[in-house]
């Protein structure tokens, strides 16, 4: 396997300095598991309202890199990092910022469904209340605008008092994506959101994304090729922590240049 190092490198072709609120850059970011280092140099811009895949091998760093966005790895004892990652201009790690305020606008949507043991109506607005929201009209509007934009609403619109338990899987992580929207974030990150789903839930979540990121930046780590090559518009290929290639996905899946990558794609190691 060739060492990605000594491969041609090829400029970045996601400009940095995108406009907008959704636009995320990543600036020679490292992260270290305390003597552990788990990501090395990474530059990576992504786009507003674009669908973004990060691929690799396990342990690649797929998903640490996506839990540093919304600083979700600051929950794990002895981290720390290098390097900056902006949200809309402005640094995740600013001292002034509050890491709720960040998260209110970087949503995330976890591997397995947790919905909450509560009713579903509870569910959706579980943001809402802890922020002290009690106006019914306030709640009811978003419980049916989060629950319509996670295409459940007509599934569930005369279950609204019911267990969110009582859901199937993929409508539990439908669930948790519409919980994840109801704060009006601007950006939405899915860690391998379809994993523990079957094949007609999978497309259903699929679909859903299509339609999400005319309002989100998504960003999408997952294990599935064929899923990655469907739903994102840029893929990033990452591996042993390292950013090898990052590409629209068309270029990524049909014409990569960095043979690492196309290994990698066709299946010949990872």
């Amino acid at each position: 396997m060739p060492d990605a190092a000594s491969s041609p490198a090829k400029p970045d072709p996601i400009l940095p300095g995108t406009p907008g609120p959704g636009a995320i850059e990543i600036r020679r970011f490292n992260f270290f598991y305390g003597a552990k280092q788990a990501l090395f140099d990474i530059t990576l811009s992504l786009l507003e309202r674009q669908v973004t895949a990060f691929i690799g091998p396990s342990g690649c760093g797929k998903s640490t890199l996506l839990r540093s966005i919304n600083r979700m790895n600051d929950l794990v004892d002895g981290i720390r990092h290098g390097g900056d990652i902006t949200v809309g201009g402005r640094s995740i790690f600013d001292p002034t910022l509050e890491v709720i305020s960040l998260r209110k606008r970087v949503g995330m949507v976890f591997q397995k469904s947790n919905p909450f043991p509560k009713s579903i109506y509870e569910n959706v607005i579980y943001s809402l209340r802890v922020a002290g929201q009690n106006d019914r009209k306030v709640l009811d509007r978003v419980v049916e605008e989060s629950l319509q934009a996670a295409a459940l609403w007509e599934e569930v619109k005369d279950r609204l008092e019911e267990s969110a338990l009582g859901l199937s899987g993929g409508q539990q992580q439908r669930l948790c994506i519409a919980r994840a929207i109801a704060n009006s974030p601007e950006i939405l990150l899915m860690d391998e959101p379809c994993s523990a789903l079957d094949p007609i839930a999978t497309a259903k979540i699929e679909e859903l994304i299509e339609q999400l990121k005319q309002t989100f930046t998504i960003v999408i780590v997952t294990h599935n090729m064929q899923q990655a090559s469907r739903v994102s518009d840029f893929t990033a290929f990452m591996y042993l922590g390292k950013l090898i290639e990052v590409d629209t996905t068309e270029r990524i899946f049909t014409n990569p240049s960095i043979q690492q990558t196309e290994e990698y794609i066709t299946g010949r190691f990872g």
